[in-house]
């Protein structure tokens, strides 16, 4: 176990996960018109438990838990964004990534504090 481990535990790997899934989901928004596009996400929980459980790293966590999203209406030129789906998967992602990156400056805040004696 690293030492960013035992500082932060599994929220430093939760962060950069919700990070790359992300990017992931902006991607798959900006190619809601590229025909053949399709749209890919991971299974968070599945990519944090490898991240973990594991001792994977976070891409090779991510690369395992990715697959393609099987769309409810297909469109006619093979593209599987669905627009409102991945606007809604990554405005949930942002609030979580957020929440995480809150819990982690409040962690260092207080190790800063603890180190300065205070």
């Amino acid at each position: 176990m690293g030492l960013e481990d035992q500082l932060f535990g599994v929220h430093g790997k939760a962060l950069e996960l919700r990070s790359q899934r992300l990017n992931l989901l902006a991607s798959n928004i900006a190619n809601a018109s590229t025909p053949g596009y399709k749209a890919r996400d991971i299974d968070f929980e599945q990519a944090l438990r490898d991240a973990t459980d594991k001792d994977k790293g976070v891409k090779q966590a991510m690369n395992g838990a990715m697959g393609y999203r099987i769309p409810l209406q297909p469109s006619l030129d093979g593209n599987t964004v669905e627009l409102s789906t991945e606007q809604t998967l990554f405005a949930e992602n942002a609030v979580k990534y957020s929440t995480t990156l809150s819990f982690l400056e409040g962690r260092i805040n207080t190790i800063t504090r603890a180190l300065r004696g205070e």
